[in-house]
């Protein structure tokens, strides 16, 4: 029956699209659609890698075909990304980035923890807080963009408060994983409200994978 109801309910998204944007679909489109929609059942059925294969390929077709779309999504999410720093960091001192591709690899040695707001078409970030040396009592750490691959360690060092929205893919927490569409994760450690140091992240893609994983 859960088999059933994820065709249907991928069958009334594609009907759905055809008739949002029936007028500027052609052959490559159409291709793309069923690329896509092949993904979201791959990773909702438990294969995730084959999942993002064919929402990747998916994605690089619906690009080919239509370049302003896709250019037009990106500049919505970097607007959203500015608007959203702006309110979540408060003014106070920050760095703030924006670029093609990005990769964050904070798992490998100790490594000086500021507050941050990212935003990137293609990321990769691996962010363990066990190394992390934070320079104020709270550090918010904004990750945004349309494709993203984020694995989080946590410590019990530091109080942490996560938001997190992917459209397409998936996020785990622990030994909890949810796939498939509009996946999201607000949650807050036990000891943050009493925690000397505490980090707040917030990461929203538009197709992507985080895994959190708790020390």
């Amino acid at each position: 029956m859960d088999k059933r109801n994820r065709l249907i309910a991928i069958g009334l998204i594609g009907v759905g699209c055809l008739m949002i944007f029936g007028k500027w679909i052609g052959f490559f489109s159409v291709v793309a659609l069923l690329f896509l929609l092949l993904g979201i059942y791959r990773t909702t059925s438990g294969k995730v890698k084959q999942g993002y294969k064919l929402l990747g390929i998916g994605a690089v077709l619906l690009l080919l075909d239509h370049l302003l779309l896709v250019l037009g999504i990106c500049l919505i999410s970097l607007g959203m990304f500015f608007v959203k720093s702006k309110r979540l960091q408060r003014g106070k001192g920050f760095m703030q980035k924006q670029s093609f591709s990005s990769r964050f690899d904070w798992d490998l040695s100790p490594w000086v923890m500021r507050s941050l707001s990212a935003w990137h078409v293609l990321g990769e970030a691996d962010v363990d807080l066990s190394l992390a040396m934070a320079e104020d009592k709270e550090t918010v750490m904004l990750f945004q963009g349309v494709f993203g691959d984020m694995d989080l360690h946590l410590s019990e060092d530091y109080g942490v408060e996560i938001e997190a929205f992917v459209l397409f893919g998936s996020i785990e927490f622990g030994s909890h994983r949810d796939t498939g569409m509009m996946n999201r994760l607000n949650w807050r450690s036990a000891n943050y409200d009493t925690s000397e140091h505490k980090v707040k992240f917030n990461i929203s893609y538009l197709m992507g994978d985080l895994d959190v994983r708790i020390s």
